[in-house]
């Protein structure tokens, strides 16, 4: 088992505060109803943060990483690396979020870095967190963990963004162990798409539009498609085809086909997206879990699910799990795990 890398356990930390269908409605000014909210972007609520500091990026990644020691009863001297998931938008820009959580949790004998590769970034952290412990002889034990909110930048008048309407907030945590002999992580594949690279983004805050006196306001709401019919074609194109290919690929590393699955832990995605790709895999709602009660808290959606199925029972031993995401920029992603002994051990 000195080669495989293994699921410890995970931690979330999830904000108080929330929004409903129907204030997501009204912020539209009347773009959305309430019925299409929840019928078509699948959205019954999503958590929002509050003004208190814990609701920080940064900070409720050291509460999901906090949250994650204690669940599986880690010291966290044993942690050797730490890999930030959190996004860019956070407390103090240019501070780098792994070394505050490895401070907030005493992680002393561990080194950190901060990773970004949008909403895809907590499966990606994971394959190249497998790969550097695979490599490296003294390292055992990596924490993945961060924070997400860019649900702040959203305007709800605008309607090229309504894909985002569903941006969340929320933290989370795993814990990845080498020749731990359960919970394995079997194979992993991602593609990217460099041409979409900036269809979407911040407009104002950059080098390219700084924040002035004329723009301020303008700045705090401007999470915008920036190439909508470009990207809208570039997706309908590519887009499941490319979702199926990092699946079929992941299945092709771990030896498994589609038949093995088991469990989905699958982003928030509008309803229909998401039926759509349940069908393509042969796979129905029993063996997934839509948050339509938690919005898309970006790269920490895989971490929810995986938890509350875990906690369902929709998870267990011998269950074949695979893990998928997608980022603007843009990028797809997936995993397969199985869950429990690993039969050969």
């Amino acid at each position: 088992m000195k080669g495989s890398v293994g699921i410890v356990g995970t931690g979330l930390y999830i904000p108080k505060g929330f929004m409903t269908a129907k204030e997501i409605a009204e912020a539209s000014n009347g773009a959305w109803s309430e019925a299409a909210v929840v019928d078509k972007l699948g959205i019954r609520r999503k958590y929002v943060p509050g003004d208190g500091p814990e609701d920080g990026t940064q900070e409720m990644g050291a509460l999901a990483a906090l949250e994650c020691l204690k669940n599986t009863g880690t010291d966290p001297l044993d942690i050797d690396i730490i890999i930030s998931i959190g996004e860019e938008w956070k407390e103090f820009p240019l501070t780098t979020t792994a070394l505050y959580i490895q401070e907030r949790i005493g992680a002393w004998n561990a080194w950190g870095v901060d990773m970004q590769n949008r909403c895809c970034t907590t499966v990606t952290a994971m394959k190249i967190a497998c790969d550097m412990l695979i490599a490296d002889e003294d390292a055992k034990t990596v924490l993945i963990a961060g924070g997400y909110r860019n649900g702040d930048f959203i305007d709800y008048t605008d309607n090229d963004v309504s894909m985002m309407f569903d941006l969340s907030a929320g933290g989370g945590a795993i814990l990845l162990k080498k020749g731990y002999g359960r919970n394995l992580i079997l194979g992993s594949h991602i593609i990217s798409d460099g041409s979409l690279s900036r269809s979407v983004g911040v407009e104002i805050g950059g080098t390219e539009r700084v924040v002035t006196q004329d723009n301020v306001e303008e700045s705090k709401k401007s999470l915008r498609v920036l190439e909508p019919s470009k990207m809208k074609s570039r997706l309908k194109e590519v887009s499941i085809r490319n979702w199926l290919k990092c699946i079929d690929e992941s299945l092709r590393k771990a030896s498994l086909e589609r038949a093995d699955l088991g469990y989905l832990a699958i982003l928030h995605i509008k309803r229909s997206e998401h039926q759509n790709l349940l069908k393509e895999l042969g796979m129905g709602e029993g063996q997934t879990t839509y948050l339509e009660d938690y919005g898309h808290m970006g790269q920490i959606d895989q971490i929810l699910s995986l938890q509350m199925a875990l906690e369902s029972g929709k998870v267990s031993d011998g269950t074949v799990v695979a893990m998928i995401a997608a980022g603007i920029g843009y990028a797809w992603a997936a995993n397969i795990i199985r869950w429990g002994e690993n039969p050969t051990s």
